[in-house]
């Protein structure tokens, strides 16, 4: 199916997006473990998620990221798709095991000249290029040297973002620094879920601030070595709490939910350096040293916002911190993750988040949903699921510019249906549906969807010429 392709089924009425600014930015987001393959070429080393692959039972189906969707050598197609989709940006994070195999020392040429081909093809193709510089693929030379828990590797980053922007910065001017702590911190070090795949909290409190340390290293590297002018912030994955009941002790458990998945991430990045109640609640002080909280403050130009779903918390007392437990919601839809859909709590979230702590811009980074999606006899794949979605959420963004918000772009996850992590290839994200044999990208219904909202958004926003009005 084209991005051109009508969608017949009763022709679905175009949410109202009306309050969308003009200039509203229009993407797709992928990371590089997740699609590019090729972990053995052109001096690519280990990541901590090649190795993370190779435990057992922690990869759904032990599948790993060896081959994914072959975007390292199938990156022309890729960037074609892009633009029959007619999006404006690209948000693709760079392998720093890729640029930098060993993390610090020697460059990798080869590896710095697949990103500057992709960003010459996409700025040929009318795309904008959103950097991610980390995407969760520490190098494992760097990990082996202690990895996050350690200051060093705060620093190894800012010099592997100042290698990247100054190989990069003369074309792109978007760039992200760190895409999700949340889960660097508290699911790779503490819930074991997801590579380094440790259970300490000490060391998930240390990881947590040495990343929210590089971001900040990071952000003045950036500007100190990119030719063109940068636009820089960081990517976190917010959810709004909701108790799961008016108990005192549940109330209490959902201001604990919220510190530790969005408080303890926000506050610093604003200035506020790190709440006095997680500090309490964790039992470990993180290790800040010198001006440490006025780098991680460094100023920057937007906040990437990743939204999934909503959290209800309970106590749980005999947990692991933060002691809440979250409790599933019955009898509304949930997607193939087993996640609610919520459409809802991506407004609130918006508002909420640009009230509180005012962001000059806030970009949602990332949105998306897994659906079992059914390839038919005839190629096509219709997923009436992921373009409700799709729509439902745009529609949020729309109600939180109209409540105030500073919401200038949406980058839907994903591009490609590609390798989700601890569960492999069973959930699908993508527009784009990948046959892993044969590497066949087919678009889905919910890319065309979103071709055709695209194209209405810029027909309703195109500047009207006055001179051709006039005649």
């Amino acid at each position: 199916m084209s991005p051109s392709t009508v969608i017949t089924e009763e022709n679905p009425p175009v949410p109202d997006l009306s309050p969308l600014p003009p200039d509203f930015l229009w993407g797709v987001a992928t990371s590089a473990y997740q699609i590019e393959g090729a972990v053995h070429a052109d001096g690519r080393r280990p990541s901590i998620w090649d190795t993370f692959c190779t435990r057992p039972g922690a990869i759904d189906n032990g599948d790993t990221g060896e081959v994914a969707c072959d975007h390292y050598h199938r990156w022309p197609q890729d960037v074609s798709l892009m633009r029959e989709l007619g999006v404006e940006a690209y948000r693709f994070s760079v392998a720093w095991p890729r640029v930098r195999p060993d993390g610090v020392g020697p460059v990798n040429a080869a590896g710095l000249d697949f990103y500057d081909r992709l960003t010459d093809a996409l700025l040929a193709a009318g795309i904008r290029p959103f950097v991610t510089l980390y995407h969760w693929d520490l190098p494992q030379a760097m990990q082996d040297r202690g990895g996050w828990p350690q200051r060093d590797t705060a620093e190894a980053f800012a010099d592997y973002a100042a290698v990247v922007a100054a190989r990069l910065g003369d074309r792109v001017t978007d760039w992200c620094t760190v895409n999700e702590p949340l889960c660097v911190a508290w699911i790779g070090h503490l819930e074991g879920r997801m590579a380094p795949g440790e259970r300490d909290l000490g060391r998930a409190v240390h990881t947590a601030h040495h990343v929210l340390l590089g971001h900040g290293l990071a952000t003045t590297a950036i500007r100190a070595h990119a030719a063109a002018p940068a636009s820089i912030g960081p990517v976190l994955n917010l959810s709004p709490i909701d108790p799961a009941s008016d108990r005192p002790a549940d109330l209490a458990a959902a201001r604990r939910l919220d510190g530790h998945v969005n408080r303890w991430w926000l506050d610093p990045l604003h200035g506020r350096g790190y709440p006095t109640d997680m500090v309490a609640t964790y039992g470990v002080e993180p290790p800040v040293r010198g001006d440490d909280l006025a780098i991680i403050a460094t100023p920057t130009d937007f906040l990437g916002v990743n939204y999934y779903f909503r959290q209800v918390a309970a106590d749980d007392p005999d947990g692991p911190a933060p002691y809440a437990r979250q409790v599933p919601v019955p009898d509304v839809p949930h997607t193939a993750m087993d996640w609610e859909v919520h459409p809802a709590g991506l407004e609130r979230l918006l508002v909420e988040v640009g009230q509180e702590y005012a962001p000059p811009r806030i970009l949602v980074t990332e949105s998306g949903s897994a659906w079992p999606d059914v390839v038919a006899a005839d190629g096509t794949v219709t997923d009436p699921e992921r373009t409700d979605h799709l729509e439902r959420h745009l529609a949020a963004c729309a109600a939180a510019v109209n409540r105030g918000a500073p919401v200038t772009g949406y980058f839907a996850w994903s591009l490609l249906d590609n390798f989700e992590w601890a569960y492999g290839y069973d959930k699908r994200f993508g527009l784009v549906h990948v046959d892993y044999a044969t590497q066949r990208r087919t678009l889905k219904a919910s890319g065309a969807r979103y071709a055709d909202l695209i194209r209405t958004h810029q027909r309703r926003t195109a500047t009207v010429d006055p001179v051709a009005v006039r005649g």
